[in-house]
């Protein structure tokens, strides 16, 4: 599977190239998130939900609920999930991910702790910052090029 990588150097810039990718998405996707603290999953996040035509000011990082619902006024559906305290098949099973996928665009933070679990057909994306400021890395594959250059 052929990888894009972009650079974002803010985290408006970040949200930006969330919202581009979500206004391509379908609204049955799974975008599994990787990447450790502060590397703007959830800016990101925000941005994709814009792109979707949901209200972005209600995204907020799902740590403690495990995963948010939101729905847009269009009718779409965008679960966020955040999968930092899954440790085990019985976690993953307990937060009703599999129930979720296909219903609407699933987003998981924290993709690294279930990646045994994720479906082939996803879209991956990998977070890393190669400088200690706001730049950021994005590597992302099963996305068509144009989609995010665009």
């Amino acid at each position: 599977m052929n990888s894009i990588e972009i650079t974002t150097h803010s985290p408006e810039e970040t949200e930006a190239l969330g919202k581009r990718i979500g206004a391509s998405l379908t609204g049955s996707e799974l975008v599994a998130l990787f990447g450790g603290l502060g590397m703007g999953k959830t800016a990101f996040v925000r941005g994709l939900a814009e792109g979707l035509g949901l209200d972005s000011r209600e995204i907020s990082s799902p740590t403690f609920a495990i995963v948010h619902e939101h729905e847009g006024t269009n009718g779409t559906m965008l679960y966020h999930f955040d999968m930092y305290r899954v440790e085990s098949w019985d976690d993953l099973y307990s937060t009703g991910f599999f129930d979720y996928l296909g219903r609407g665009v699933v987003v998981t933070e924290w993709s690294e702790n279930i990646e045994e679990a994720l479906p082939d057909e996803r879209i991956t994306i990998e977070i890393s910052a190669p400088n200690h400021d706001d730049t950021r890395m994005f590597r992302i594959k099963g996305l068509a090029e144009e989609v995010a250059l665009t």
